[in-house]
């Protein structure tokens, strides 16, 4: 189980970043060898108590730093001459991990020799994606950065702010720093005191690296005058500068030693048309007077385009009060453990153990009330160690907005829970076993008996809970696969684990309570191999949902929705063979007589199959509703359809056409921010959606844009770009899904799907945001009132 738990801590660990956190700051140099041959180094700076790993780890640890660089580049304009040399690293065995693993701390420095092929290149740029974690938490970030190969400037793309720094020495230890910033008729950007988050970017000034206490910050930071207006763009009063800003900030120096003050301004630039996306220049103030450097992210005038057309400039919101989305409940996901630990009882490894258990406390100790005290104390050992399993997951909780839908879809992952299940599966139907080493169960069996005790009881609680594992691992897999995947994260896989662990634990506990119960247990027989093989065909069923999340996300087009019902078919017309005695597996009793119970399931299992046939047809009858999100949706066909929205509905794919569609039919736009493998959008689609009076809604009175933010389909290459994020940092916008979500996390500040929107054609809400409401008069009542305001 450890290996399984380090295995997905790593898969999470490789997809979990906190935009707020940035442990590791990187910085460039280019060393000339020849003509023809540089140097290219990579600096890192790496905050205390974090560290940076290797480029070389064993497999199913930490991700390791890589450098990537552009495949055509590497074709047509340079060559790499080896592998990339590292500074002094440090390796030692990681407890989380369960592995030797090499990092850095404090500083890393990486060297990449190349050569030239086209002695035309004068820049090269390199993407770096790297792990850094500490004691609690993980971040895997990437960052582009630039190496210019000459010293001649490469042209500035169009800045209509220019930032001068100078400093004046007040006394013996204290300075007046003045950042200035020159700013080009019509332009302007904006005060420090411009809070309203639906307004403009404030400008913001962070001073940097002074965990010593090198200075101190004397007072706020003082600004010159300023202009307030009311503006359209924002549709309020902004405070804001022309023509030139000037910053004024005090400081004393505590540490004589120190020789310059570094800061970092964010801002954003407006004229009267439009706006820039924001930026930060990064200042260097020396304090003897002398020049001091400036820095500025160099980014292409396209992007910044780009990344400003992403901005909707929704108004409106003060209307409507934000509809806040809530958590899926815990208490759902709870009792879907309890049941899985109830299953689990039901297992070869599990259901022998109950009788021989509490026989055991109950005879050997010293009288009865001991002895039920022992059962009862087995009981909560036994919950506490499956909600101990859970935990390493809380230290994967620092996430960015979009990391929850990134795990929910990410292809490889799918595929690796695709094939864990299907390989529980086949364990269960006998042809291997999945067991823990056995010296592990025999250790503490050793340590249960030697120590005695409430520690002896933990001990045998922790040898139970190693022993059955062959059993309870495939359904755990299940569990860990399914709450992982899903929005509440840790909190819905503690909720889970303790379902799970609550029902293990409380026949031990009974049982105790109430012995003669013994008596009343059904013998262990050929019925127990029985129910492993039924879980195993549900479990074979449940991983091609894994499979089907992959399929989707990257239209591979290998589980249409008719041949991933056809495969559940399969399946289930397996699993009734079996059940009537005409399928056998390697572990199976001769069966002289079907039981009512095997025949009942038969049956039940047949009438689902039936259920699943229309699903294979191209009829209004394929919509099987009490399945909605389960299978791949309607459009996701086979079969050639008229539409490819949910329910035949025309809908468009992209903002801008959904938008000049609107003003030419003079409609509401409804977005619909939805997802591949987003369950709870089937769910609204096939059973919400489908209803007459909302279909109708739908299809005659609004223009739906549906935006899949989950598509990992490639956007053209002229429509790839580098989006600046809000601290400044840059994101690749490669995908569909990428620039959609990135547009739904900008404008709404919400990542949850399915999420509605009613807006008109100039970005004005219409009504409240909305999420999953399968209440379908809710629904509906909350169209027509936007509808109603569309009109008025």
């Amino acid at each position: 189980m450890k290996q399984l738990l380090a295995f997905l801590f790593g898969c999470f660990a490789f997809l979990s970043v906190n935009a707020q956190i940035e442990p590791v700051k990187w910085t460039t140099e280019v060393e000339k060898i020849s003509d023809t041959e540089y140097n290219l180094i990579y600096k890192a700076a790496i905050e205390d108590h974090w560290h940076l790993y290797s480029q070389t780890l064993p497999e199913g640890g930490a991700i390791p730093t890589e450098f990537i660089y552009d495949e055509k580049a590497l074709e047509n304009d340079f060559e790499l001459v080896g592998k990339a040399t590292e500074s002094k690293s440090i390796t030692k065995f990681d407890k989380v991990f369960q592995m030797d693993l090499t990092y850095f701390d404090n500083e890393a420095t990486f060297i990449q020799k190349i050569k030239l092929k086209n002695a035309e290149v004068t820049s090269i740029e390199a993407e770096i994606s790297f792990q850094a974690c500490d004691d609690a938490k993980c971040i895997f970030e990437s960052e582009i950065v630039n190496f210019q190969l000459t010293k001649k400037q490469t042209p500035k793309f169009f800045d209509p702010v220019k930032w001068s720094t100078s400093v004046k020495q007040l006394n013996d230890t204290d300075y007046q720093i003045q950042y200035t910033a020159k700013l080009d008729p019509k332009w302007h950007i904006y005060s420090q005191d411009n809070s309203d988050p639906m307004g403009p970017i404030a400008t913001e000034f962070t001073f940097k690296d002074n965990d010593n206490n090198d200075y101190q910050i004397l007072g706020p930071l003082q600004e010159s005058e300023t202009v307030t207006k009311y503006e359209n763009a924002f549709k309020m009063d902004v405070t804001y500068f022309e023509d030139k800003a000037v910053f004024t900030q005090k400081i004393k120096v505590l540490n004589p030693s120190i020789t310059k003050i570094e800061a970092e301004v964010y801002y954003q630039a407006c004229d009267d048309e439009k706006c820039l996306a924001p930026t930060t220049f990064e200042f260097a103030t020396n304090l003897d007077g002398s020049e001091t450097l400036i820095e500025t992210l160099n980014i292409d005038p396209e992007d910044l385009e780009k990344s400003k057309a992403l901005n909707l400039g929704v108004t409106g919101w003060d209307n409507y009060k934000k509809e806040e989305v809530k958590e899926k409940t815990n208490f759902g996901i709870f009792i879907l453990g309890f049941i899985g630990g109830l299953i689990a009882l039901l297992t070869p490894c599990v259901f022998p153990m109950i009788p021989l258990t509490v026989s055991f406390f109950t005879k050997s100790a010293e009288n009865t009330q001991k002895g039920l005290a022992n059962a009862i104390i087995y009981g909560v050992f036994i919950l506490i160690i499956y909600v101990l399993l859970s935990l390493p997951f809380h230290f994967l909780d620092s996430l960015n907005p979009e990391i929850l839908n990134t795990i929910s879809t990410n292809v490889w992952l799918n595929i690796i829970f695709f094939l864990i299940l299907a390989f529980f599966a086949f364990s269960f139907f006998g042809y291997y076993e999945i067991t823990l080493p056995s010296s592990w169960g025999n250790k503490m069996d050793e340590t249960s008996s030697r120590v005695g005790g409430i520690i002896g009881v933990f001990f045998m609680a922790l040898t139970l809970a190693i022993v059955s594992f062959s059993c309870t691992g495939p359904i755990l897999g299940s569990l860990l696969a399914g709450s992982l995947t899903s929005d509440g994260g840790a909190m819905q896989l503690t909720a889970g684990m303790s379902g799970f662990g609550l029902a293990l634990a409380l026949p031990f506990t009974l049982f105790a309570m109430f012995p003669k119960w013994l008596n009343s247990l059904p013998k262990s027989g050929g019925w127990l191999n029985t129910v492993k093989v039924v879980l195993g065909f549900l479990e074979l069923g449940m991983a091609f949902k894994f499979l089907s999340n992959a399929d989707l996300v990257k239209h591979w087009g290998l589980l249409k929705r008719e041949v991933f019902i056809g495969i559940w078919i399969i399946i289930g017309i397996g699993l009734v063979l079996y059940l009537l005695g005409k399928i056998k597996f390697p572990h199976d009793s001769p069966i002289k007589k079907l039981s009512f119970s095997r025949i009942s399931f038969a049956v039940l299992v047949g009438a689902f199959v039936i259920y699943l046939i229309p699903g294979l047809t191209n009829t209004k009858y394929a919509n099987l509703k009490l399945l909605s999100g389960f299978p791949p949706p309607l459009p996701y066909s086979i079969y050639e359809k008229d539409s490819e929205c949910p329910l035949g509905l025309n809908c468009y794919k992209d903002i801008d056409e959904g938008i000049a569609a609107a003003k030419e039919a003079n409609k509401p736009i409804m977005l619909d921010f939805t997802g591949w493998a987003c369950v709870n959008c089937r769910k609204m689609e096939e059973q919400v959606w489908s209803q007459d009076k909302i279909y109708e809604i739908l299809k005659e009175e609004y223009i739906i844009v549906s935006l899949y933010v989950d598509d990992r389909k490639k956007l053209p290459e002229n429509e790839q770009f580098k989006f600046v994020k809000a601290n400044g940092n840059l994101k690749n916008i490669k995908t569909i899904g990428d620039k959609w979500a990135t547009l739904q996390t900008l404008n709404f500040q919400n990542n949850s799907q399915p999420y509605y929107v009613l807006l008109n054609e100039n970005m004005e809400l219409l009504n409240h945001t909305t999420a999953y409401t399968p209440n379908a008069d809710e629904y509906l009542e909350w169209l027509k009132t936007g509808l109603e305001n569309f009109k008025k």
